[in-house]
């Protein structure tokens, strides 16, 4: 869940069974998770490197990039049938050019986050993003929480209290992310995300090429377009962010369709945790005393959101094999 990441895994799939390699499904399910989680924890190092290119133009870059990278795919399989009912659909396609800017401004936010010394704040909006996804939940959809669900989120609306007050400023950035890529998950939530990744990424892409078409063309006017002019290196990180992010949200999707939602959810904080390293321990970001309270507040909310999905996934399949919850072991 970072810059890219899938908010969502509802009606994914149903699970793949079987072996590979003499591997499990779930094996391979949750070797993808890692591979994926692991990887968007990385991307403040390659962002970073991509300086001293701006957040719009590395935003531009990969967007453009990663549409060629899926167009490559495409062609290569031969998998065009689905576009013609997409663009014939109004609303579908409606609702996925909202989710493409929002996903844009969640991506732009992000990279002008880590490329000005601001990780830390990008780490904490993703920690924020699963307590964000669960208000909208209650404010949009109108679903009922849970004790721990409530008592979570109060906790998270305190820890950000907490951050605005001790830092002597909101936590724009943070909220900003994980409200953004909140509100992403709940439109492809909408639209029944019946797409599969890499078809809903090359649509979304599609949808804002023309824009980062755009953007290049204004810096180049402009004379601060930095692709081409630091050496092959930076040039091909630049290309190369078409991969990095189609290639996490790729394993993401194959790994949904293999292990349950909540051990999703549980290797999900892999990426804020690492991305937070990555700010103190690579990126040379100081964090004081009063930071390190307020994101120890929301590991709290979080833990209880974790123990919360523990507890409903047990008692779910108490139900499936009707056994009353109280009667299981424990």
């Amino acid at each position: 869940m970072t810059s890219g990441q899938p908010a969502s895994t509802l009606n994914r799939p149903g699970r793949v069974r079987g072996r590979l390699g003499g591997v499990s499904a779930t094996g391979w399910g949750t070797v993808l998770g890692f591979a994926a989680y692991g990887l968007w924890g990385f991307f403040p190092l390659y962002f970073d490197a991509l300086k001293p290119a701006g957040a719009w133009e590395i935003l531009a870059h990969r967007i453009l990039w990663t549409l060629a990278f899926c167009a490559i795919v495409l062609v290569v399989t031969r998998d065009f049938r689905w576009l013609g009912p997409i663009f014939r659909n109004g609303r579908l396609l409606g609702g996925i050019t909202l989710a493409a800017l929002l996903i844009a401004t969640n991506w732009v936010v992000y990279v002008a986050a880590v490329t000005s010394g601001h990780t830390s704040d990008a780490a904490l909006g993703y920690f924020l993003n699963p307590l964000v996804t669960v208000a909208l939940g209650v404010v949009v959809l109108g679903e009922r929480l849970r004790f721990l669900q409530w008592t979570a989120v109060a906790i998270g609306v305190a820890a950000g209290l907490f951050l605005a007050i001790a830092g002597g400023r909101v936590p724009v950035v943070a909220l900003t992310l994980a409200a953004s890529f909140a509100l992403y998950g709940l439109i492809k939530k909408k639209l029944g995300a019946t797409l599969p990744a890499l078809h809903g990424l090359t649509i979304e892409t599609v949808v804002l090429a023309p824009v980062a078409a755009v953007t290049l063309v204004v810096l180049a006017q402009q004379g601060v377009l930095e692709f081409g002019r630091h050496g092959p290196l930076h040039t091909w990180l630049l290309v190369g962010s078409g991969v990095a992010t189609a290639l996490p949200l790729l394993c993401f999707a194959a790994a949904a369709r293999r292990i349950p939602l909540v051990t999703i959810g549980l290797i999900q904080f892999i990426t804020p945790i690492m991305q937070l390293l990555c700010a103190v321990l690579f990126l040379g970001e100081h964090m004081p005393t009063e930071r390190w309270i307020g994101f120890g507040i929301v590991w709290v909310a979080l833990v209880l959101l974790t123990v919360d999905s523990l507890l409903s996934l047990r008692g779910s399949r108490a139900e499936e094999r009707d056994i009353p919850v109280d009667d299981c072991p424990r």
